[in-house]
């Protein structure tokens, strides 16, 4: 059988990128670790790889960004521009440029060949909604630097940066507590989605510790829309024990819940507390202003440039995970106790 530079790296116990840089001499590896590699080298008879070879001496300066257009609605928000442009801030810096790859039109395969095997880019940055288990195997095999947008659970040898959005949910949710709320409601998110669980996990972890039992029919997942956001909560108001508060997956289900509400004639903060995530578009601007969990996604960018930029350089620096904390932003949506 062919030994391969994952026997090497298990056998020296270090990374593969290690093995790869030994293999190039690179600068960044103690002399010691170079003898000790090269000596079981020699032992199994490895033979390296031309192409993982090739591959780790190119350099173009040029950092990909694969995206997914086919999600149009993802790339309609200030969120993703807030990303690039805390990738940018990273990378501009260090001379290096970003490149925008669409994989709906070029497609697994190509992108593969493309950007990585022809060294269009020396490192890749992309949402977890992307990246698969078998893609990351692909790239860990060529010891090609890549970062995830999102948490990967299950997936090994991966870097990842993400927003804690179960210590979001749960603060939220912590908050509309100390201000006096029993009942508390979450509302929008669509289950399929890792986002909406790990921001209902931060809300359940809340009323656990506050020994409250989940009630399932004050959770209401669904699309994300101010008409759906108006839908839910009168559904909810119909319940023979109503919330008190709503905990809402984004701006436009708030909009839509402060919406319903006015309607009602049903007084915000005095009669029903209303958070969201993330601030804007419309968190400041409301009435009232809603309390909003901000979300930084420009951080999450530079963390993911920062990230991978330690992988093209220096493999030992690099954090393997990585979590933005989050931001309470109080408002008048929910401040009943002054």
């Amino acid at each position: 059988m062919k030994v391969t530079i994952n026997d090497i790296a298990k056998a020296a116990n270090v990374s593969k990128s290690t093995v790869s840089k030994v293999l190039n001499d690179a600068p960044s590896i103690p002399d010691s670790t170079k003898r000790k590699i090269r000596e079981i080298m020699k032992e199994l008879n490895y033979i390296p790889s031309s192409l993982a070879t090739h591959l780790a001496k190119q350099r173009c300066f040029n950092i990909g960004l694969l995206i997914d257009l086919s999600r149009k609605n993802d790339f309609l928000n200030h969120f993703f521009y807030d990303i690039i442009g805390g990738v940018e801030s990273t990378i501009g810096p260090l001379n290096y440029e970003l490149t925008i790859s669409n994989i709906h039109t070029m497609g697994q395969e190509h992108f593969m060949n493309r950007l990585v095997l022809n060294k269009k880019v020396d490192g890749l940055i992309m949402d977890n909604s992307i990246l698969t288990k078998e893609i990351a195997a692909q790239l860990n095999d060529l010891s090609f630097p890549f970062v995830s947008l999102g948490e990967m659970p299950g997936v090994e040898n991966i870097h990842e940066v993400d927003i804690d959005s179960r210590l979001g949910g749960k603060m939220l949710t912590d908050h509309l507590f100390a201000q006096g709320y029993k009942r508390i409601a979450f509302i929008g998110g669509e289950t399929n989605e890792p986002i909406f669980m790990n921001r209902m996990t931060g809300y359940t972890a809340s009323l656990e510790e506050h020994g409250v039992a989940i009630d399932q029919r004050l959770i209401k997942p669904s699309y994300v829309n101010a008409t759906i956001g108006s839908q839910l909560v009168l559904e909810l108001l119909e319940l023979e024990e109503a919330p008190d508060a709503v905990v809402c997956m984004n701006n436009a289900i708030a909009f839509g819940v402060l919406r319903a509400l006015r309607e009602r004639r049903i007084q915000v903060p005095k009669e029903m507390g209303v958070a969201t995530f993330d601030n804007y578009p419309l968190a400041p601007y409301t009435t009232p202003a809603l309390t909003a969990m901000h979300m930084d996604t420009f951080e999450l960018g530079v963390a993911a440039g920062e990230m991978l930029m330690d992988r093209i350089n220096d493999e030992r620096r690099s954090q393997r995970h990585r979590l933005i904390v989050p931001a309470l932003l109080e408002r008048e949506s929910t401040k009943r106790i002054l």
